[in-house]
């Protein structure tokens, strides 16, 4: 099983990067931090005669990675209770190529599984389950199968490494991420 995390976090080592590497600790996996690659915001052609145009940017490499993992683990901390925005600009990029041609992401996504990594203050196992359901729905939008999520509590990096139940929780992904398909 091979397991793509996108780390939606402007942070270096932040809590919901800590809790996805412990997911996959172990594993086959890639780890992408979407802040890193430069991907540009969307210019929405779906409805014009031309379509979209090609973008010069990092995207493409991401729809190539995507194509090759079985899971896809978005990771990203809850801001303004919603997914940061190197993670909004990832998803409103699939308008684009969930059309072009040159890929086969559509089809390809209905074959992965996802896994939802969200970190926020101490209300955010409430407060986030709003963003869940938007993952929920977006995995629905391209009949992608939504496994599971865990939202943890933790603000300043390392605070979620005193959240003993995601912590518990990302343990058992691990496990089930280490048998085989």
């Amino acid at each position: 099983m091979k397991i793509l995390t996108l780390l939606g976090s402007t942070r270096k080592n932040g809590n919901s990067e800590t809790l996805a590497r412990k997911a996959v600790e172990g594993t086959d996996h890639t780890i992408v931090t979407l802040a890193d690659l430069n991907i540009e915001a969307i210019t929405d052609l779906r409805h014009t005669p031309e379509g979209f145009s090609p973008v010069d940017d990092d995207y493409e490499k991401l729809v190539t990675l995507m194509e090759e993992h079985d899971v896809l683990l978005f990771a990203t901390p809850l801001y303004w209770y919603g997914m940061s925005g190197p993670m909004k600009d990832f998803f409103d990029r699939w308008s684009q190529y969930l059309r072009d041609d040159r890929f086969n992401l559509k089809e390809e996504l209905k074959k992965k599984k996802a896994y939802v990594v969200i970190t926020g203050g101490t209300s955010a196992k409430v407060k986030g389950l709003p963003l869940v359901q938007q993952f929920n729905y977006i995995c629905e939008f391209v009949n992608m199968e939504f496994v599971d999520y865990i939202i943890g509590a933790g603000v300043k990096p390392g605070e979620i490494l005193n959240d003993e139940a995601s912590l518990l929780k990302a343990a058992r992904w691990n496990e089930a991420f280490k048998e085989p398909l």
